[in-house]
């Protein structure tokens, strides 16, 4: 298998602990010819969805490699690690539905193997550190050349965890989507992407009616945050194509009063 160049690492394990540097650490001793991009390590903790739309989102931005994604608030249970061959890349982490939306980005997985051999993996397995000791050994080892198939045991791909797809339909002029990912300027990021919106007459300078629950908020459709005064709501498509709710220097999950998971209808007015 060639070497790779650059190991990915996406996590939820966060910046004021030892945990991303240790796995550094090991695969630097392992792998030192091989540099890592550390995507982020802010995902929320065991947020599986999140950091499996995080990672779907950035990976086609990514370098040729190996993409080492660990959300893994199942770590020490009967859930399995593994590697998937994607193509010409190749991506570590838990099987709980965190990798499969970035494979079914690049165009699907080839291949797929349970990491259970031990000589891929450092000594005294930890039961809640199967970062450093199962999955960043694993990931430079295969950036060092090592075959995936060399990892374990061959898993059907028909077989990998996945987890629900969000809401997204249209109803006559009404849609139905999810947010997807909650920034940390509350911005909504949702699950209704600009072709689809399309389908609804929806064009620049369309009033919308937002409803969730019993909250009701009219937006703009507008393609920047400065198209409106300080303070007040407005839908845009973001950079990930999909349809996103703000407030410009404000705080959407607030006014709108919805959050990561949570559904709601859009139509026009």
């Amino acid at each position: 298998m060639p070497q790779k160049k650059w190991i990915t690492f996406l996590t939820d394990y966060g910046l004021e602990n030892k945990f991303i540097g240790v796995c550094h650490g090991v695969m630097a001793r392992i792998a030192p010819e091989s540099r890592v991009l550390d995507v982020t390590h802010l995902v929320p903790r065991g947020d599986i969805r999140h950091g499996a739309e995080i990672f779907r989102q950035a990976v086609s931005y990514l370098p040729e490699a190996v993409h080492l994604t660990v959300v893994d608030p199942g770590v020490g249970t009967p859930r399995k690690p593994v590697v998937l061959v994607v193509g010409d890349q190749l991506m570590v982490g838990p099987d709980n539905g965190l990798l499969l939306r970035a494979a079914e980005e690049l165009g699907g997985v080839d291949a797929a193997y349970v990491l259970d051999n031990p000589q891929f993996q450092l000594d005294g397995v930890s039961n809640t550190f199967h970062g450093r000791d199962i999955f960043a050994p694993a990931a430079a080892h295969l950036a060092a050349g090592v075959a995936p198939e060399e990892f374990g045991t061959a898993v059907p791909i028909a077989d990998l965890v996945r987890i629900p797809d969000p809401v997204r339909r249209q109803d006559g002029e009404v849609f139905h989507g999810e947010v997807v990912v909650e920034d940390r300027f509350g911005n909504l990021q949702t699950s209704l992407d600009s072709g689809f919106l399309g389908t609804g007459g929806i064009t620049e300078g369309t009033k919308l009616e937002v409803t969730s629950g019993d909250r009701i908020v009219t937006v703009p459709f507008v393609t920047t945050f400065g198209s409106v005064a300080e303070g007040e709501p407005l839908a845009h498509i973001d950079s990930a194509d999909r349809l996103a709710v703000a407030v410009n220097l404000g705080h959407a999950a607030e006014m709108f009063s919805l959050h990561e998971g949570d559904t709601f209808t859009l139509k026009r007015c």
